[in-house]
């Protein structure tokens, strides 16, 4: 996790970089570019794409920073509406959830722990497609709170959503991924704790 950005610091470069200054414009981009990466690559799972992603978040936060306005949020709440817009774009046009194509391709090399290597890229392969079978707030949510290590009233603050909504939706996120995770014969606990 990202230590956070002081909302001072931030607010004072948001205003220069209102104001066409580029290196202020660059100090938001190197506080938030890997928050960004990390949340488009746990949505995408792909790393080029999430590259190419998140390139593009910031170049349309660049080209729409004259118009953003501080509600009182931290500024990369804006990023992260822009990076899930972007993500439900590619979905729309894909029709379709990413595929693993990562896993298939990689080689298997025989070694005497190889059931426990298979397992946990097994393991990993569900906890992918179960995130994925999710909603865009589901996912998200898991993202943020999990990956990302957000506290709920930050994922609230960037959802624009309450601690008690937020809290609720994690609740049947990681309901829903528990009953596809035993599906595939996966334990949910078991698994997290596995793959930390």
């Amino acid at each position: 996790m990202n230590t956070p950005v002081d909302r001072v610091e931030e607010q004072r470069w948001l205003r220069l970089a209102q104001r066409g200054d580029a290196d202020a414009f660059a100090r938001l981009y190197q506080a938030h570019v890997q928050a960004i990466f990390r949340y488009i690559y746990h949505r995408l799972n792909d790393v080029q794409l999430a590259e190419d992603f998140t390139g593009d978040v910031f170049v349309r936060a660049l080209k729409g920073i004259g118009a953003y306005q501080d509600q009182g949020k931290p500024f990369i709440a804006w990023l992260y509406r822009i990076a899930h817009a972007r993500v439900v774009d590619h979905y729309r046009r894909q029709d379709r959830r990413p595929e693993d194509t990562d896993l298939d391709a990689e080689p298997i090399a025989v070694t005497a722990d190889m059931d426990e290597g298979m397992l946990r890229r097994q393991a990993a392969k569900a906890l992918r497609e179960g995130l994925a079978a999710l909603t865009g707030d589901q996912q998200q949510v898991l993202v943020l709170r999990f990956i990302e290590g957000q506290r709920i009233e930050v994922v609230a603050d960037l959802m624009g959503k309450n601690a008690n909504a937020i809290k609720q939706l994690q609740h049947r996120a990681l309901k829903a991924l528990a009953k596809r995770l035993e599906k595939a014969g996966f334990d949910l606990d078991t698994l997290l704790s596995g793959l930390s």
